[in-house]
């Protein structure tokens, strides 16, 4: 169990979550984008390894795909989302309920199709100050994954739209602290993005 103790002493609980349950409706390869090799490893466990490596407590929600093994064998859990049709942020909502259930104060979200996240870019991330509702990673800049959400916006995602908590994001700017991480935050969506990033 990873936690970040705060300054006066108090644990605060942080679970990683992996967004994995997607179609990949861009992909135009052979299977699914997330199962094709990357590096001599499916993408989705090159994601999956970086983030344990941060030691942080690992949730892969799928759907559209069955992970349960790949994740399991990188010692992530798994959580499905029968609803991953709906789109990301009803994955979100899944991983936010099980935060709930599970006592965590904050999440900390990325992608599956990001095999190039550092390990650093997610302790960055989960370690910075604890009483920040909204922390952000940047790459030179430019704001990116991953993205931690203290439990005191769970409440404020939408879950009927398309897209992961971007919107909280653009409409909630005051809660928002941009932290400057190293590492390659492309994702693979394409075969062309394959070739270029292999």
């Amino acid at each position: 169990m990873w936690a970040l103790v705060g300054l006066e002493g108090v644990s605060v609980r942080v679970l990683a979550v992996l967004l994995a349950a997607g179609a990949g409706e861009r992909w135009a390869g052979p299977g699914h984008k997330l199962t094709t090799m990357f590096r001599g490893k499916p993408v989705v466990v090159r994601a999956i390894e970086h983030v344990v490596a941060s030691g942080l407590d690992v949730l892969v929600v799928h759907g559209a795909v069955d992970l349960t093994a790949l994740a399991r064998g990188c010692g992530a859990r798994v959580v499905l989302n029968p609803r991953w049709i709906e789109g990301q942020a009803s994955s979100l909502g899944v991983a936010c309920d099980v935060a709930t259930r599970e006592g965590f104060d904050a999440i900390v979200v990325g992608l599956g199709d990001q095999p190039l996240l550092r390990s650093s870019a997610w302790s960055a991330v989960a370690g910075a100050a604890d009483d920040l509702d909204i922390v952000v990673a940047t790459y030179d800049g430019v704001r990116g994954h991953p993205v931690r959400l203290a439990a005191s916006t769970w409440p404020l995602l939408d879950r009927t739209a398309d897209r992961g908590a971007g919107q909280l994001l653009r409409n909630r700017p005051d809660l928002v602290r941009e932290v400057a991480c190293e590492g390659n935050p492309a994702d693979i969506d394409t075969m062309e993005d394959l070739r270029r990033w292999s």
